[in-house]
């Protein structure tokens, strides 16, 4: 190899938004709540990993504003479910606070989200509330 060569460069990726239905919203929102009704996702369900990956792709690509703590809490419960280390009480707090947040949001919800929403705030600051016992 000629040491005056170019080094090939791999060329950047567009970032391309997420483009989500209202129907892929609704969808995504009854998955989580039937995830959520089954009980608390043992931290070593994959499932629950994927749902609060499709939840951050989904929020990120949102141009909705007041999205930004929920976001901030799903990457910190997704870095507490895949660490070994994580204790009960850090986790009820950030699920805690995710249905804090989701409360908000479906406060200022207009149309079909303000029901689901609600709904999902509530099963999540009920089941923070339970793994804080």
């Amino acid at each position: 190899m000629d040491s005056t060569a170019s080094t090939p460069q791999t060329p950047a990726t567009p970032n391309v938004p997420l483009g989500v239905t209202d129907q892929q919203n609704s969808a995504l929102l009854e998955d989580t709540l039937t995830l959520l009704n089954a009980g608390v996702p043992d931290q070593r369900d994959q499932h629950g990993l994927a749902e609060i990956e499709r939840w951050e792709a989904v929020l990120q690509s949102s141009e909705r504003p007041g999205l930004a703590k929920i976001i901030q809490e799903l990457a910190t419960l997704r870095e507490q479910l895949t660490a070994s280390d994580t204790q009960t009480h850090d986790l009820a707090e950030t699920i805690a606070t995710l249905g804090a947040e989701t409360a908000k949001v479906a406060d200022e919800s207009t149309g079909d989200y303000a029901g689901p929403l609600g709904h999902l705030s509530k099963v999540l600051i009920k089941m923070g509330s339970s793994l804080s016992r």
